[in-house]
């Protein structure tokens, strides 16, 4: 697919960002209250956005109802809403250097992160595009006089919620499904990290305009949770909501769903354990463990923030694994070399300091970082060293919480079942990283461990046809793969009569 539109069109250039939010398929400027976005590597100020209040809402909301209704897309073939979003994910790939570029000011991830965010999001439309025109409904057994059928439809207007980490990945992650099933979308972007999703907005407005659809099928609402976000959640007009972020606010967001009787999909916290057992190549588990826990320096809901090792093996691994994570480069994420960029704002590399400052005073040591780095390049920016933790207990609130940043904790275990009691003993349900040789080992504790995804003898690799959520306080409900469309739909059964008036009835 040819697209010629120009880049400048869609996707502004960090610091030429317009101050105007989406709303009812119209640009305009929010009424709600103005925020700052800031380039966390250098604190300055990319651009102020004035948020969507709640009468913006409730402007998207009823329009979006009415465009969901609107015969041209609610009768419109699966196979052309798959032309839309392959129209979608041609316009991303056209324009993903400008995307990474943008997310990276605006985020402070490596421009080689940000570009395989860009490539993976536009890779989710088109996996989801190839699943809505292959999806099929079925004629189901029947039991009597009448032909039986199960068939899927929209449910109206999805409210899809996405957190600051991973913007365009997580939001073409509720996205295509959501358009893919039939519906309008209220998009609601971290009120940090808004940038990116008015651009993905842009692009799917003009391709909604490219093949005649309503417009008003995309708002993007930027603004603080407790106003915007909550607004969409109990907005009337609103029958689903699909949530990415923290746990305190998935509950708040299911107490809502449950007096609307409204579905949720709930990908939350994640405190995940990654373990080395005894006969681990050293080598891959030490490689994956750094990556799993200091790649987006930390700031992912899967990060392998716990490493049990086991006790034969832990002084000699946990002295290497200090010594690289030492020699992690720390820098601005629009240089080639950064492994490690900073923290997305100030706020928050002041929160994962102040868990550093607690371990410390629960008694960890603190084997390498522990601060943030000195000298000039890193003076303005929310910048915080990786950092590797141990000599506190499996219940120590280092251990228990999700700290969001680049913070390892390590603990030893002895046997198997050492091993599994102190890896779910927490409320958390997400991943989980085994590093062993041994096949039935990795296949015996991948099924003891509660977490929802298990990497073996590899981390944070992902499928777009593979489903993804979590247990126990990770979350409910389940994204992608080829049953991530009708998570976004709602079924309905046909009874067609074959066999004449009913005896009952019958004269």
């Amino acid at each position: 697919m040819t697209v010629d539109a120009p880049v400048n069109d869609l996707v502004p250039a960090p610091g030429d960002t317009p101050d105007e939010v989406l709303v009812a398929g119209e640009w305009r400027r929010g009424t709600g209250a103005p925020a700052e976005t800031v380039d966390p590597a250098t604190g300055r100020t990319l651009t102020t956005v004035t948020g969507a209040s709640a009468a913006d809402v409730d402007a998207a909301a009823t329009a979006a109802a009415r465009a969901a209704a609107d015969p041209a897309w609610r009768h419109l073939p699966p196979h052309l809403r798959a032309r839309l979003l392959h129209r979608v994910a041609a316009l991303v790939d056209t324009h993903a250097d400008a995307l990474s570029a943008l997310q990276t000011a605006d985020t402070g991830k490596t421009r080689a992160e940000t570009l395989a965010l860009v490539r993976s999001a536009a890779a989710t439309f088109r996996y989801v595009a190839a699943a809505a025109e292959t999806a099929e409904d079925a004629v189901t057994p029947s039991r009597g006089d009448y032909l039986t059928l199960s068939r899927h439809e929209p449910i109206g207007v999805i409210g899809a919620i996405t957190p600051w980490n991973s913007p365009i990945a997580s939001d073409a992650q509720k996205l295509a499904p959501a358009l893919a099933a039939g519906n309008a979308v209220l998009l609601k972007p971290a009120e940090w990290t808004p940038l990116v999703a008015l651009a993905l907005g842009r692009i799917v407005h003009r391709a909604l305009a490219d093949e005649g659809l309503p417009p008003a099928l995309l708002s993007v609402l930027p603004g603080p949770g407790t106003v915007t976000g909550d607004a969409v959640v109990r907005h009337p007009a609103v029958g689903k909501i699909a949530f990415t972020g923290g746990t305190r606010t998935g509950r708040a967001i299911g107490r809502i769903a449950a007096d609307k009787i409204m579905p949720v999909s709930l990908e939350l916290g994640g405190k995940s354990p990654t373990v080395v057992f005894a006969d681990a190549d050293t080598e891959t588990a030490l490689a994956g463990v750094l990556f799993g826990i200091f790649s987006s320096s930390g700031q992912s809901c899967i990060a392998g923030s716990r490493l049990f090792v086991h006790r034969s093996r832990y002084d000699a691994f946990l002295a290497e694994l200090t010594d690289r994570a030492r020699a992690l480069r720390v820098g601005p994420g629009t240089d080639p070399a950064t492994q490690v960029g900073p923290l997305v704002h100030h706020r928050h590399r002041d929160h994962v300091a102040a868990y550093v400052d607690l371990a410390r005073a629960e008694g960890a040591r603190v084997r390498c970082g522990g601060a943030a780095p000195d000298g000039e390049r890193y003076r303005d920016g929310a910048y915080y060293l990786p950092t590797v933790l141990d000599g506190l207990p499996p219940t120590a609130r280092v251990c228990q919480e999700e700290i969001f940043g680049p913070v390892l904790v390590a603990l030893p275990f002895d046997d198997e079942d050492d091993l599994v009691a102190q890896a779910n003993g927490t409320a958390y349900g997400l991943a989980c990283g085994l590093w062993t040789r041994d096949a039935a080992t990795a296949w015996r504790v991948a099924d003891r461990i509660d977490a929802a995804t298990v990497w073996i003898n590899t981390y944070k690799q992902f499928s777009a046809a593979t489903p993804f959520g979590g247990m126990k306080d990770s979350g409910l409900g389940r994204e992608k793969g080829r049953d991530g469309i009708r998570a976004y739909q709602r079924q309905k059964s046909l009874y067609w009569g074959t066999g004449g008036p009913l005896p009952w009835a019958a004269a």
